[in-house]
């Protein structure tokens, strides 16, 4: 039998501190009109069932503050089976329901698709929203882990909604062209040479990146592509529009494979460039007069020495401008007569650059040896051979020459670049040799000297003096063919000891 409480008329207000906790209690929502003190407490049970049935607030029987007032249920409002209920009449109804489990969090019950749970804020003044997931695959106590998570965050100052969105932006950087074309040009650049690592990424950072760079990857496709690739074809840049889209192809190719993309538009629009040009070999001489006039020319050069004679050692030695403007003094040999030319200079893979037994020997003939000699007084106390032209050899600051000081002295010579460049050297001797050995060179001594790949992956790995006699050979016989040229008398082989 349920006995009806008559509550006692409330005490006079006291305006003190200890009693402002009370005031504070009789204003607040659900407890208006009501005040239980101290001496009631033995019959709350019953008395504020009734008194929250009556003011739309629901206790618990330890609902009490310190001096005995009861607190209204602010957070954890709902339950399981309620939230199924609304979910099920909403569904019904064809109705949207809203449901508040306190602090910010509601329950979104929607009747044509996934119920949904929202977290409301402030901060900075400001009234903010926060998807927290869907229900049920978050569950009302993953949904309070959450939100109490979130108000941890806002009293720290930090704004849950744009922590989300930096999140999201970094996220989706990391499938960016530009990260990925990054993530790709580091895995493969140890199997390049230095001079092509470096020329292909410089493709990519030109004229890929300022339009494509911050894309997603997969959103990417062959019509975007191709306006960026068409805009190097503008300015006449065929053979580099071929050559950035076989970058980029690379970088699609290795998106696939790391599951980041799953078409490769630069492999469909190669179909559609303009055709690339005929590859061209290095301009060079090819008369035996025009040589000739090319030996007389240097030899009489009124330009820095150093630089004269650097470009008198390049055809004897034929080795790449680069690897010769690196010339340093201690790989010079002159009791070997032999020039020790170093992994990390060659041209080669990266990978392999650190590799001592990937060098290069270069036999040098009398004629090699006179250069050097000659040159000795000027840059021998220092460390390069050709020391750069503003740069003092053995100081602290030395610098080699650049390959720019050989090709802007076959310039001032008269020798355009459709004519000669520095690297044609190489292929002068690869042609006259071939043309007048008369068969006394086999070819793989031939492309051996000319640092071209040959032998097996053994052979090429620790045989770094394989043919090494018939080198030596080989290039005194054609020393003594350039003098030949020049001179237009016949030379007398000469004759080296073993």
């Amino acid at each position: 039998m349920r006995t009806r409480v008559q509550f006692p008329p409330p005490p006079p207000i006291n305006r003190s501190t200890k009693n402002k906790e009370v005031q504070k209690t009789r204003k607040s929502k659900g407890l208006a009109g009501f005040f239980c003190s101290t001496k009631f407490k033995e019959i709350h049970c019953e008395s504020l069932r009734i008194a929250g049935k009556f003011a739309g607030s629901s206790f618990t029987s330890n609902a009490f503050t310190s001096n005995g007032v009861p607190m209204a249920r602010l957070l954890n409002k709902l339950s399981s089976p309620f939230i199924k209920a609304t979910q099920t009449k909403s569904i019904k109804n064809g109705n949207v329901g809203k449901l508040a489990d306190g602090g910010g969090l509601y329950f979104v019950a929607e009747p044509l698709r996934s119920s949904w749970w929202r977290f409301d804020y402030r901060i900075d003044g400001k009234q903010k929203t926060l998807s927290i997931g869907l229900y049920p695959d978050v569950s009302l106590a993953e949904a309070r882990n959450q939100r109490e998570e979130l108000r941890r965050k806002i009293a720290n100052g930090i704004d849950p909604g744009s922590q989300r969105k930096a999140e999201k932006a970094a996220a989706a950087n990391a499938d960016s062209f530009e990260a990925i074309a990054y993530e790709w040009w580091h895995h493969k650049k140890d199997t390049w040479t230095e001079g092509h690592a470096k020329r292909t990424l410089t493709r990519l950072v030109n004229d890929v990146f300022p339009y494509l760079g911050d894309k997603p990857i997969n959103s990417i496709n062959a019509i975007t592509l191709l306006e960026v690739i068409r805009r190097i074809e503008s300015r006449g840049a065929i053979e580099t529009a071929h050559r950035t889209n076989q970058a980029c192809e690379g970088v699609f190719a290795f998106a696939i494979g790391t599951g980041r993309c799953e078409n490769n538009p630069a492999t469909a629009i190669r179909a559609v460039l303009k055709p690339a040009p005929t590859q061209e070999n290095f301009a060079r001489l090819t008369d035996p007069s025009d040589i000739s006039a090319l030996l007389h020319d240097i030899q009489e050069y009124k330009g820095s020495p150093i630089v004269r004679s650097a470009l008198q050692l390049l055809p004897l030695t034929f080795v790449r401008p680069g690897e010769l403007a690196k010339a340093e003094w201690k790989y010079i040999d002159f009791d070997a007569a032999l020039w020790t030319v170093p992994a990390h200079i060659k041209k080669q893979r990266i990978s392999l650059k650190n590799d001592s037994n990937r060098v290069h020997l270069v036999p040098l003939s009398r004629q090699a040896i006179a250069i050097l000699k000659d040159i000795y007084p000027l840059t021998g106390s220092g460390r390069y051979v050709f020391t750069g032209l503003r740069t003092t050899s053995g100081s602290a600051n030395e610098r080699h020459m650049t390959t720019e000081s050989m090709l802007a002295a076959l310039r001032r010579m008269g020798y355009s670049k459709e004519e000669m460049t520095s690297h044609g050297f190489r292929g002068i001797a690869s042609t006259k040799i071939r043309e007048n050995h008369k068969n006394k060179f086999q070819e793989v001594v031939i492309e051996t000297q000319l640092a071209h790949t040959v032998g097996t992956k053994t052979q090429r790995a620790y045989d770094h003096a394989i043919y090494l006699p018939e080198r030596i050979e080989l290039m005194q016989w054609w020393a003594d063919y350039l003098d030949e040229l020049k001179t237009g008398a016949k030379i007398i082989p000469f004759q080296r000891q073993i």
